[in-house]
């Protein structure tokens, strides 16, 4: 089976082509193999690149835990530079099919290949049950959750879901005992029914931001665009940032826009690594 290493701004997935190749097995178990640093491909999960009756293509995402996840935004720019790219639609704009529904992405292409992408991710999703979360609010902002029974281990999260959930925290600095320890304790938090993507913001200015995720099914990666936006959103909401604002990250940085429309807008690069064959 071949398959496709792409990344967009150090967040890579193995990505598969199924207008072309033919998947055998469960995609769950392909996607814990192929993602493993060590023994597979390597990566953040798996992507499969599929025929869609609603787009130019659809795209599915498994975690490198084997979960499927709704939408992966730094994903979805690398799907749609590859249906440019490869020939599957020679358009500058694209419909792709994802969990979160069609989403129109603007390419911007040089030398006949697509180097960035813009993404219109949709309305965000603030009413607390559809996020989902048990915390109140719609949305809940800046709500108190204990990550353990210890006093004084308490985080202030702002949740908001991309077509997947999102909490938001801004501290006052970025530590790997913030991202590793507390991220992995609510990411299972039982007011997250279906777990949650956690993301740590370090403010610079109401136009500039750093942020660590560490990802559901996945821990620590080096950007989560979904998780950019809903930072974006957080921060707005907050007061902290204007309704553009970069996002930088581990992996690069991401241009976010709350637009007047309510949608938010995306911008980030796109890079294919490699390709090679996987036995199946």
């Amino acid at each position: 089976m071949r398959f496709t290493k792409m990344q967009g701004c150090g967040n890579d997935y193995v990505y598969v082509d199924l207008f072309h190749e033919k998947l055998s097995g469960d995609p769950s178990k392909l996607a814990v193999a192929i993602a493993d640093r060590h023994f597979g491909v390597g990566g953040d999960g798996l992507i499969l690149i599929c025929p869609s009756e609603r787009g130019d293509a659809r795209m599915r995402m498994f975690n490198a835990d084997g979960s499927e996840a709704e939408m992966c935004g730094n994903g979805l720019r690398c799907v749609a530079k590859y249906v440019y790219d490869h020939g599957i639609a020679r358009k500058e704009q694209l419909k792709i099919e994802t969990g979160r529904g069609v989403l129109t992405v603007d390419l911007e292409v040089q030398g006949g290949k697509v180097r960035r992408a813009r993404v219109d991710m949709g309305e965000p999703i603030l009413e607390a049950a559809k996020i989902p979360t048990l915390l109140a609010g719609n949305p809940p902002i800046e709500q108190t959750i204990w990550y353990t029974p210890e006093p004084g281990d308490t985080l202030a999260v702002t949740c908001v879901s991309m077509g997947n959930p999102h909490a938001v925290t801004f501290v006052d600095e970025l530590t790997d005992e913030l991202v590793h320890r507390v991220g992995r304790l609510v990411e299972g938090h039982g007011v997250f029914p279906k777990r949650v993507n956690v993301e740590f913001v370090k403010v610079n200015s109401r136009t500039d931001a750093h942020m660590r995720v560490w990802e559901r099914g996945s821990g620590e990666t080096l950007a989560c665009g979904t998780g950019a936006c809903a930072v974006g959103v957080a921060g707005m909401l907050t007061n902290r940032f204007d309704r553009k604002v970069n996002i930088q990250l581990l992996g690069g940085d991401l241009e976010i826009e709350w637009g007047a429309d309510n949608h938010v807008y995306k911008t980030g690069p796109a890079v294919e690594v490699f390709s090679g064959d996987w036995p199946s």
